[in-house]
């Protein structure tokens, strides 16, 4: 394995569209959300340490989420473990992790991956990724892997990338946020929009020289701490600096203002579990469409449902045609697949009624 090569592995989300199964305590990337005997952090770190070795692969996350970690992943030290002491965008944690990564290796290359993507062909990906390494070890350029959209979807943001450039990497246009679903549909009329996946790479050196240029401020928060990184004075620096950085997406931090972007069109399937269903989608279907996770399910007329229960215990369903069903402990979730966005505002009313315990 190639010692310049690293990740971070982003793994601090809530994944509030997953309840009741994941919670602020219990987040989603810690769960076997299809019933494959893996949860999603430790097949996406898996994923990674095909070609980074173990001890380059970083997992960026809050506090309240170090020993789950440390649990899920045994592998991992103490150190390759980058604690948020308090919840920020995804710019001030990837700078953090990225100066770690500088003060260890200056001439290292990275991915930025979220803990809770499926990815079945991981050779692919592999292959995909250090394309992109190659190109970010030769120029001063950051990388993403855009997805080729399969439906006009709304719920994802979109790279339009550059319609004359013929290389296997193209220079993108610009980012575009979620559309709506008459936009969406041209954009895939169009064939160079991709769906953006929140999957970067880059050299540490050109990250953090963007930092420098388009977010001094956060820049130089983070470069005061630069001799203590790596060492047992850190986390204190942290403690007392890190509530100072901007509540800022690296989107809109940096890849915004960069001219120097590229995608490389995604070889590899790709789903971002985001939603009960695209889990649903994901998951094989019985002969009535139901997708049913650890319950054994007796379906009475009732089909197109996602159904998950504590494992092995039975569900009657009768006369329910796409529905969302989800039986933990002390909460069930019955409700129509068409709401599942709503889900989020189902769990502030839950909190604002019953308690935070809940969510």
């Amino acid at each position: 394995m190639n010692k310049n090569y690293y990740a971070i592995l982003m793994a601090g989300g809530v994944g509030s569209r997953f309840w009741p199964v994941s919670t602020a305590s219990y987040p989603k990337q810690f769960h076997d959300m299809l019933g494959a005997g893996s949860t999603l952090i430790q097949k996406t770190f898996k994923r990674l340490n095909t070609f980074i070795p173990t001890e380059n692969i970083l997992i960026l996350t809050n506090e309240r989420y170090n020993d789950l970690v440390l649990e899920q992943l045994p592998m991992v030290k103490q150190e390759q473990v980058v604690l948020e002491p308090t919840m920020r965008n995804t710019a001030p944690c990837i700078l953090y992790a990225s100066m770690k990564i500088k003060k260890r290796n200056p001439d290292a290359v990275m991915i930025v991956a979220p803990s809770d993507h499926w990815i079945e062909d991981e050779a692919a990906f592999a292959a995909d990724v250090e394309q992109c390494f190659a190109k970010c070890q030769e120029e001063d350029v950051l990388c993403t892997l855009g997805i080729q959209p399969t439906f006009p979807n709304t719920g994802f943001g979109y790279i339009e990338y550059d319609n004359s450039d013929n290389n296997a990497i193209k220079k993108v246009a610009q980012f575009r946020e979620k559309p709506d679903y008459e936009t969406a549909k041209r954009f895939l009329k169009s064939g160079n929009f991709l769906w953006n996946a929140g999957i970067f790479i880059w050299s540490v050196r050109t990250i953090i020289n963007a930092f420098e240029k388009f977010q001094p401020e956060q820049y130089s928060l983070f470069e005061t701490g630069f001799d203590v990184y790596n060492t047992n004075a850190e986390s204190s620096f942290i403690e007392e600096h890190y509530e100072k950085a901007d509540n800022i997406s690296i989107d809109y931090a940096i890849l915004e203002h960069s001219k120097a972007i590229f995608v490389l069109p995604a070889s590899f399937d790709w789903n971002d579990l985001g939603t009960w269903g695209s889990l649903y989608d994901k998951l094989e279907k019985d002969p009535e469409a139901n997708a049913i996770v650890n319950s054994k399910v007796l379906a009475l007329d009732a089909s197109g449902n996602m159904i998950r229960s504590s494992k092995d215990k039975i569900v009657v369903i009768d006369g329910l045609k796409d529905y969302i069903i989800v039986d933990k402990e002390e909460v069930l979730l019955i409700c129509p697949k068409s709401k599942e966005q709503d889900i989020k505002k189902m769990l502030g009313n839950v909190k604002n009624k019953f308690g935070d315990q809940y969510a």
